[in-house]
């Protein structure tokens, strides 16, 4: 087969010749005599496009030949006309020469190899075989992005067995027989690649660091080049106009209207905090006063209509910090139910974990817990009122026979 993608990487429409067609799982696997679709490899995703107006989702190569994968079966099989989807090509192209330059600079700055490369559909990444910090990623970000304006030549070399060992390459994984394709930036990047790359660093266009993290006993850091990097400035730049609109300043002063506008919501929320807390405090008080007494055990049983099911967890926490407290509570929402068992650690009446796997089943739901607390939730609120009182009645029961005496 002849690989055009390799003799011109920006071709993006061809007339070929159907070979064969293999039908697999409901999907033709198609041969031409010549190809301008990358199949894909470790280093790309495959290229997707049209032939004879049949839509090419997937292509790859086994055992030397390129297929190329449609739904439905081709009508012609001599010059029929391919395109591929040459934006996405480009993309890919764009990502895969800014991570050769990004790599490089690392390698060269800080003597860190890159282990593996991938790419996503809205981003990039490395994986490099130690942990370097914030201030070398940003050092090596602007040198890569140095290098794209330099504007310097990519070239792909086929090298003999002799010019290969004058090429200053770290690792050759060369074997019998085999062609070796090599892509070389000047002298700032030269390795093996099978992958596609745009003819100039300029092409790149911008090489943008957007997060990176730990990764085993490296580091794995993403990136953007290209379109995407435009895009992606495009997006942010907008999203900074809105919020200077709404904040009533200009974009200069966005990040410290932020920050001021965090400071006081921060200090609100530990205002909000306090004032529940001294309002659970008054109201845990006239609960347990409230509450219905069954020999020395205080037993409260309530329903919450769209209650926030973490203020209900709060009180329930303070009503069993006194001795001899059972709660049983039910929070209402609007498409579900919430049960919330707790009891003192004084207690040993009955298990909570136990009782609430029985009566939750009367609100089709699921839970856990144990000795002292359980809680869960289920579809069927309207049974709500019936689970609480089976809870109710069985808690009741328990306290009684526990105050016979033996």
């Amino acid at each position: 087969m002849n690989d055009l993608y390799y003799e011109n990487p920006y071709q993006s429409e061809f007339t070929a010749e159907v070979i064969n067609v293999i039908k697999k799982e409901d999907k033709y696997h198609i041969e031409l005599n010549q190809t301008c679709f990358y199949p894909e490899s470790g280093v790309h995703p495959s290229d997707t496009g049209y032939i004879n107006g049949a839509f090419v989702n997937y292509v790859y190569e086994e055992n030397e030949t390129i297929y190329h994968i449609v739904d439905v079966k081709p009508l012609k099989i001599h010059k029929v006309k391919c395109s591929i989807d040459f934006d996405k090509r480009y993309d890919y192209m764009q990502q895969h020469l800014g991570q050769h330059i990004l790599s490089a600079c690392i390698s060269d700055l800080f003597n860190v190899n890159t282990i593996s490369f991938n790419q996503g559909i809205n981003s990039a990444s490395i994986h490099l075989d130690k942990v370097i910090g914030v201030n070398e990623i940003k050092f090596s970000e602007k040198k890569a992005n140095d290098i794209v304006l330099e504007n310097i030549n990519v070239e792909v070399l086929y090298p003999t067995n002799s010019e290969l060992k004058k090429l200053s390459l770290k690792k050759i994984p060369v074997k019998a027989g085999e062609k070796i394709r090599i892509v070389k930036i000047s002298d700032i990047d030269v390795n093996p690649c099978c992958g596609l790359h745009p003819s100039s660093t300029i092409e790149v266009q911008l090489i943008k660091v957007i997060k990176f993290e730990k990764y085993k006993t490296g580091i794995r850091i993403e990136f953007i080049c290209g379109k995407r990097a435009v895009s992606d400035y495009i997006l942010k730049h907008e999203a900074i106009e809105k919020m200077s609109n709404l904040l009533s300043c200009n974009v200069a002063t966005v990040l410290g209207e932020v920050e001021r506008l965090t400071g006081e919501l921060n200090k609100a929320l530990t205002q909000n905090r306090t004032l529940k807390a001294e309002v659970a405090a008054y109201e845990v008080q006239n609960m347990l006063t409230e509450a219905t007494k069954i020999e020395d055990v205080r037993l409260l049983k309530c329903i919450y209509d769209k209650i926030d099911l973490k203020y209900a967890n709060m009180l329930a926490t303070k009503l069993v910090s006194h001795p001899k407290v059972i709660i049983l509570f039910g929070v209402k929402s609007q498409d579900k139910a919430n049960l919330l068992f707790m009891c003192s650690k004084d207690l040993k009446i009955i298990r909570m974990d136990s009782l609430l796997k029985d009566a939750i089943t009367l609100i089709d739901g699921n839970g856990g817990g144990n000795e002292f607390s359980a809680q869960g939730g289920g579809k069927n609120n309207n049974n709500l009122d019936s689970s609480l009182d089976y809870a109710y009645n069985k808690i009741k029961e328990s306290v009684l026979l526990s105050f016979i005496p033996s």
